[in-house]
């Protein structure tokens, strides 16, 4: 298990030395001089230009500009907010506690919801209950996550009054932005559990288990959900950064502190220390949760040895 641990970290090195580059490489790839849109109109001089750029290390080629980067993230320092002045780590982790609440609540949702569905589509093939689940199923797929918290807002908070529309703070305030974060999530491992679940039906221990007597709840979720949950641990890793960046919709939409939101907030003022950093950070936290997926196979199926 240590063995391969070391050997999924190694090859997220280069994963996220190409994150790094790329997000380096934002600061040089816009148009302009990077200098000048920080300045924007408070410009008043080329020697103020020229102060700025040796300031922020712009007048050094760019190979020794990504060393320095480079450098400072990997000490962690992802230098400082250009509107705050505070340290960009700082402004990070003091929204990080509310992204994650909503990430996870969205992502617990999705698992809930998606196995209940994928599994009573896949009980009930052919019938009406398949239909309905996989239709289900398929409007989290297809709808805008946007469009769909919009429509929870105006029928659960402005017309029924049950649920505050936006806002931090309570669990009540978690629920419609963790639902709209999670349906699309739910959709995509409802139909993957559903093609799992049929598949793992037609095996023998399945059919023999049915001929010892066994009742049918228990041959379904004590025999066949467990080895078929496998491919489902896949999507379900993927799908946590999906809902990681499905915060920046997520929180604009109900107004809730947290990373997104920062994000967006960055974009706008033009705060690309900020932006890198956040982008930086995130990919980081994407690489080790799917490290983490990867490891949670052997929990799940004691015939996977990581030797």
């Amino acid at each position: 298990m240590l063995r391969y641990v070391r050997t999924r970290l190694l090859a997220a090195l280069p994963v996220l030395l190409g994150v790094s580059i790329l997000v380096f490489s934002m600061l040089h790839l816009l148009p302009g001089d990077p200098a000048q849109i920080i300045l924007g109109e408070a410009v008043t001089s080329a020697q103020d230009l020229a102060r700025l750029r040796r300031e922020l290390g712009f007048d050094a080629p760019l190979h020794v500009q990504y060393a320095r980067f480079l450098g400072r993230a990997l000490s962690g320092d992802l230098g400082r907010s250009l509107q705050s002045r505070r340290l960009v780590l700082d402004e990070i982790l003091a929204q990080l506690p509310s992204t994650v609440q909503l990430t996870l609540a969205g992502l617990a949702l999705a698992v809930v919801v998606g196995v209940v569905l994928g599994v009573a589509a896949a009980t009930h093939r052919g019938s009406w209950a398949d239909t309905l689940c996989m239709a289900l199923a398929l409007g989290g797929v297809s709808m805008p996550a946007f469009w769909l918290g919009l429509m929870l807002i105006f029928f659960f908070a402005l017309q029924l009054g049950w649920l505050p529309a936006t806002g931090q703070g309570g669990l009540a305030r978690l629920v419609l932005p963790a639902l709209t974060l999670g349906y699309g999530a739910a959709g995509v491992i409802a139909r993957l559990v559903r093609s799992s679940m049929l598949e793992v039906l037609r095996i023998e221990y399945v059919t023999t288990a049915r001929s010892k007597g066994l009742a049918e709840r228990r041959v379904v979720y004590r025999h066949a959900l467990r080895n078929a949950l496998i491919p489902v641990i896949t999507i379900v890793g993927l799908q946590f950064g999906a809902l990681l960046g499905g915060t920046v919709v997520i929180e604009t939409v109900f107004a809730r502190q947290g990373i997104g939101r920062l994000l967006v907030g960055a974009i706008l003022y033009k705060d690309f220390p900020l932006v890198q950093g956040i982008v930086l950070f995130t990919a980081s936290a994407y690489v080790l949760v799917n490290l983490l997926v990867d490891l949670g196979y052997a929990l799940t199926d004691p015939r996977i040895r990581y030797d």
